[in-house]
């Protein structure tokens, strides 16, 4: 009902002759407040971001490496959510290891640390349930390697933030509707602009809905998304905003584990690509709401003091099944199964306040910020499981899905509460017209307390770690720079006993060399970096008579080196990209994690003709070096692969624009990712149109 419903909605936007006016997406920049810009030929190209150390910097001033993806980029590309846009940046790898469950990691560790505006959301251990859409940010930034500036907390892998879109000071508005394979429907709007006559106060408004099946057996996800933001200018120097967002991911025949890679005697198993070890009754349901309100002040002596309260709540409910054992080659029996209902709550209270100004030494002037901010999320999970059953039967085009088991009535297995006490200091050093320095300082003291499946969690951490970097300019157009970072990971991950691992410590080093080009259209980047982590949680197996992982903690190193560029070869042609390539050992020297890619390349070029109805063509490539796991005693390899994603769009009036994606254009057949020994298939090609209507 309801996608018939969208196609109808549809229909009448593609037929109406709507007079709408088209933002600018990368204008919408402008109204994130922690960025300055530069103006080249028309277009605002992002080169400064306070992202990495809270710092207000360039690129270039920044002595770490920093990726940013504009709205605009978004769109062209039809990247919609987080999995899909964050499989786009270089050194960023995503491991779909389940329809629902996605980790991201960078450098040879998991990315644990992400931002919103700015503001850490630390604690969220670095798993996304669901997919996030990203129709509500203005731009994502990537910083990679240690981030204990603006965290406190997490791997030496990279920093994700993602920026909100904020009222604009003009009203402008944009509504979208896109179809696709698999039924795959999409609705967006925008609107955007001034509430009172003189604009002091502003608000801006925020829809999606996706709607669609899948190329997998069973799977199929319906998806809302809702923004509101509100912006008052009280005087000329105090400024409030208060918002709310709110995303329900509904999937259905969703997997909880992948397909097993073997049968009994080691045969790898030659599953179609749509083979999923799911059933129809299975769903996992997310709700995410945030709350968030700003105040800042601006004082006269150029300092500004901003205060942000955040509060964060996430549900779910999940009826899962899971496959383990392996299947007999002849009979495709001996899969056997296990299936839980299980739903839970996650509630967090983050309150943040940041100062920022510049003081005068020896007669230059310093810049500076000092920040505090505290968090308590608190963890209810309940479960209810089923008796273990078996599969009918499971081979590689023949999957026999189970029937729904009895559960049993839920129990709470997990309370937990975490609190964070964060304080961070940081100052720009001017020491010459070439020679700039960073030196910051993270005090953070972690608590934790509560039970989970029967143990205590009860932790009691406090840590210092410093931070320093360096950055010369050779001339105009190059710098050298270097950065230094200790290393401090707590983590949610417990041993065979069920009990809290200790945090990951260590430290990390980054060095290279960053360049603007063609009036600085072009940016380009080289970097080598190495990262040390002693007690680092690595998954050894299940618990036994559970299917609850458990870890041991292990030392690691990773040594690699980057390229990146981004940015205009001339005013019609864009490029951004890079190259990664890394090793990771353990402290014998072995290599370790052979789930993650040693080497990655990540390209996407566009070109426009502005003389042909505006025509832009583009194309992206993601290629890695190949990686394995182990099923049984057979050494499972997925051989390197690339998979190219094209796109076209066209004016077809002043106030419309039609476009045409084509994901995984030639169609390359490659899993998800390796990292439990289980898989399934990434998507095959597939096709998008879109309609923009703009007023």
């Amino acid at each position: 009902m309801l996608k018939s419903s969208l196609r109808a909605t549809a229909s009448v936007l593609i037929l109406s002759s709507l007079t709408f006016s088209l933002p600018a997406a990368a204008d919408d920049a402008a109204d994130a407040g922690e960025v300055r810009e530069v103006i080249v030929l028309g277009k605002r190209i992002i080169r400064e971001s306070a992202g990495a150390t809270g710092l207000d910097l360039s690129l270039r001033e920044t002595p770490q490496s920093v990726t940013i993806v504009s709205a605009q980029q978004m769109k062209e590309f039809a990247l919609t959510e987080a999995n899909q846009l964050l499989a786009t940046l270089p050194g960023i790898n995503v491991e779909a290891s389940e329809t629902d469950r996605t980790y991201y990691n960078s450098r040879g560790f998991d990315v644990v640390n992400f931002q919103v505006d700015g503001v850490g959301q630390p604690l969220d251990w670095g798993l996304q349930t669901g997919a996030l859409d990203v129709a509500i940010y203005d731009r994502i930034e990537a910083v990679r390697g240690a981030n204990g500036m603006m965290t406190g907390t997490g791997n030496p892998s990279a920093t994700i933030n993602y920026i909100r879109k904020r009222p604009t000071e003009d009203f402008r508005a944009n509504l979208s509707a896109s179809y696709g394979t698999w039924d795959n429907m999409r609705l967006t709007g925008d609107v955007s602009g001034p509430l009172n006559a003189d604009g002091t106060v502003r608000g801006r408004f925020v829809y999606a809905n996706t709607d669609t099946e899948s190329y997998l057996d069973y799977y199929g996800v319906n998806r809302n998304v809702f923004y509101g933001v509100l912006t008052w200018d009280i005087t000329e120097k105090l400024n409030a905003t208060v918002g709310h967002s709110k995303q329900d991911n509904l999937a259905t025949g969703n997997n909880w584990g992948a397909l097993p890679l073997v049968y009994t005697d080691g045969t790898p198993i030659n599953y179609d690509v749509s083979a999923n070890s799911s059933a129809s009754w299975t769903y996992w349901d997310t709700h995410n709401a945030v709350t968030f309100g700003e105040l800042s002040y601006a004082f006269d002596n150029g300092w500004t003091v901003k205060g942000v309260y955040t509060y964060k709540d996430l549900s779910d409910e999940a009826k899962l099944v899971y496959a383990y054992n392996y299947p007999d080659k002849t009979t495709g029996l001996g899969v056997a199964a296990a299936a839980g209902y299980y739903p839970s709550n996650w509630e967090q209270h983050l309150f943040d306040v940041v100062a920022n100004g510049s003081v005068s030494l020896f007669g230059r002037e310093h810049e500076v910020v000092l920040g505090f901010n505290t968090v308590k999320s608190d963890t209810d999970r309940w479960a209810g499981a089923s008796a273990a059953f078996a599969y009918p039967a499971y081979q590689g085009n023949r999957i026999v899905a189970p029937a729904e088991p009895a559960f049993a009535t839920p129990y709470q297995a997990a309370e937990v509460t975490d609190e964070l006490f964060r304080a961070y200091a940081a100052i720009h050093l001017n020491f010459t017209d070439r020679l700039k320095g960073i030196v910051g300082l993270n005090s953070i003291d972690l608590k934790t307390d509560g039970v989970s499946y029967g143990v205590t969690q009860d932790r009691d951490e406090k840590k210092v770690s410093p931070y320093a970097g360096v950055v010369y300019d050779l001339n105009t157009n190059v710098s050298l720079y270097a950065s230094y970072s200790d290393i401090f990971n707590p983590q949610a991950e417990v041993d065979i006993n069920r009990n809290r691992l200790p945090s990951a410590q260590g430290k990390s080093y980054e060095a290279g060399v960053k360049s603007e080009w063609f009036e600085r259209r072009l940016y380009a980047t080289a970097s080598v970096f190495k990262s040390e982590q002693s007690d680092l949680a690595e998954f050894i197996g299940y618990i036994p008579n559970t299917w609850d992982s458990y870890y041991e903690g292990i030392d690691t190193i990773v040594k690699g080196y980057e390229f990146e560029v981004s940015g205009k070869i001339t005013p019609n042609w864009s490029v951004n990209g890079g190259w990664t390539d890394l090793s990771i050992e353990d402290s014998a020297g072995n290599d370790a994690r052979l789930y993650l890619p040693r080497q990655s390349l990540k390209i996407a070029t566009t070109y426009s003709l502005p003389e042909y109805r505006d025509l832009k063509l583009g194309g992206s490539l993601r290629w890695q070096s190949d990686t394995e796991t182990t099923a049984l005693t057979t050494v499972i390899k997925q051989e390197a692969y690339s998979v190219v994603d094209l796109f076209g769009s066209v004016k077809v009036t002043d106030k419309v624009r039609a476009s045409l994606n084509i994901k995984n254009a030639f169609d390359e057949k490659y899993w998800g990712g390796l990292r439990w020994g289980q898989s399934f298939y990434a998507a095959p090609r597939s096709a998008m149109v879109t309609l923009d209507y703009t007023f």
